[in-house]
């Protein structure tokens, strides 16, 4: 995979201009940076496991590569990775990855500028289409992964920037609820406290994983599991249990 190879070195030769003298990234930044390696990672194991051309899976992995790239510069400018407060990361990410010219291939860029939206855009040609869903799936996989470690460390409660800073205590709103339950996605607007921000991934598994590949990797990886352990901890709204139930019969669709 030489496309990957050679861009993976020009990824790796731009993250680390934001490392210190002493090599090191701050903490926020190598927490994307690793987000960014087992994105890569996801997306390699739903191409293989939806069994798609070694073209498009290579394509998939250089847009995985490049979906955040703009990540390093928003908390830079920002310090935050809340795009409500700052930029959108995805468009700030498209616009870096082409004046970098780090690649032209159309499909590649939109699927970077379409991974955090809503909805892929209706009447995207097939490979576009694949290509963002790939990208999508597999980010959300490992932002599973990053909530349950960012919530693993001792001193979560005073360092929340990794999930905007949001009240604890606050409970489940009921607009994001009604949201899961429809199989819409939820507003990020809608969003007021942790519990919202933990239930908006409990939705993503309801209707948010395209590939069968990405909703037995979220079964296996005990994702629901453990959101709902978490959530029980923040809250005894009983809206828990049943958006839960409803996200484990959506997930044994795989």
């Amino acid at each position: 995979m030489k496309r990957y190879e050679d861009i993976l070195r020009l990824y790796d030769a731009y993250v680390d201009g934001y490392r210190d003298a002493a090599g090191a990234l701050p903490r926020m930044m190598q927490l994307k940076r690793t987000h960014t390696a087992l994105v890569v990672r996801n997306a390699r194991d739903i191409a293989e496991g939806e069994g798609v051309a070694p073209e498009l899976e290579e394509s998939a992995l250089v847009a995985a590569l490049l979906h955040d790239t703009g990540r390093y510069e928003q908390l830079r400018l920002y310090n935050t990775f809340r795009d409500a407060d700052s930029v959108d990361h995805a468009v700030f990410s498209h616009r870096i990855v082409k004046e970098k010219g780090w690649t032209d291939d159309a499909a590649i860029l939109d699927a970077i500028l379409f991974h955090n939206r809503r909805d892929v855009p209706e009447g995207l040609d097939e490979r576009t289409m694949m290509l963002a869903h790939i990208v999508r799936d597999a980010d959300k996989l490992d932002i599973f992964r990053v909530l349950e470690t960012e919530l693993s460390r001792p001193d979560w409660r005073s360092d929340s920037r990794a999930f905007w800073n949001l009240s604890i205590d606050a409970p489940p709103n009921p607009d994001v609820v009604a949201a899961i339950m429809a199989r819409r996605p939820v507003a990020y607007q809608d969003i007021k406290g942790l519990s919202d921000f933990v239930l908006i991934q409990v939705g993503w598994m309801v209707s948010g994983l395209y590939f069968a590949t990405a909703r037995r990797l979220c079964r296996e990886r005990g994702h629901l599991a453990f959101r709902r352990k978490f959530l029980h901890s923040l809250t005894d709204s009983p809206e828990i249990d049943r958006i839960a139930d409803f996200a484990a019969d959506a997930l044994a669709r795989a």
